[in-house]
């Protein structure tokens, strides 16, 4: 039994492990969009609707942040995403300063 409860648990983890690997369309004009804003920033994008790309989690870090407010920091995503943020049913953003090192 406990044999089968493996398998089980695997089979229905390794889908959901790659599908996260793989990019939609939508994920990767989002990747261009904010490269091209913040080009020396970390960039990362999750699409969190479990592929259909409704819903996205978005991650930049940027010096450009720097002195800003996070509500500042957001606005400047939105902006840079206005018309992708149309279609999706939503965003959620997390934006950050590097560390100094």
């Amino acid at each position: 039994m406990f044999i089968m409860n493996l398998i089980r648990g695997i089979t229905l983890t390794l889908p959901r492990l790659f599908s996260s690997v793989q990019q939609n369309s939508a994920q990767q004009r989002i990747l261009q969009l904010l490269y091209g804003r913040f080009p020396e920033a970390i960039v990362n994008v999750v699409d969190v609707s479990g592929g259909c790309g409704a819903m996205f989690e978005v991650y930049v870090e940027s010096r450009e942040f720097e002195g800003l407010t996070t509500l500042k920091q957001h606005k400047l995503i939105t902006q840079t995403l206005k018309e992708q943020i149309k279609d999706m049913h939503g965003v959620r953003i997390h934006t950050s300063v590097p560390k100094p090192k």
